[in-house]
Order: C-alpha cells, then sequence, then structure tokens
C-alpha cells in the first residue's frame, strides 16, 4: 500500500503502525508517532491499522540546540 510518511509517499507491506515503525528500522522505544494527525502512543501502535493513503509521522528525538 502507498501511504504519507513524514511527508513523502512511500510504499509499504506494514499492515499496522507498530509493523512499520520496525520496517523502517526504528527503535520502537525511541520515537513518537502520529497517524492521520492524531498521536499514537507506544502501547497502541499495535492496534493502529494502516489504509492506503494515511499520513504517518515517525519523529525521532533530536539533541543540540
Amino acid at each position: 500500500m502507498r501511504i504519507d510518511l513524514n511527508g513523502e509517499r512511500v510504499t509499504t507491506a506494514a499492515a499496522t503502525l507498530a509493523a512499520l515503525v520496525e520496517e523502517r528500522g526504528h527503535d520502537a522505544a525511541s520515537v513518537a508517532t502520529a497517524l492521520d494527525g492524531a498521536f499514537v502512543p507506544r502501547g497502541l501502535r499495535g492496534a493502529a491499522l494502516l489504509e492506503d493513503g494515511a499520513r504517518v509521522e515517525i519523529l525521532s528525538p533530536m539533541q543540540g540546540g
């Protein structure tokens, strides 16, 4: 399916937000996620189903200033 990930159109085989985080190689414990504009806590990512055209944000903390 095709989704918008961090503003970029990508193709994924992931069915859930948790699977997408893993597929993209992120450490699930150190990222924040949103699906279609709504924050999704880490514990709920496995139940957050992706649909074609979904808007997903995966954000990593940044250091520096």
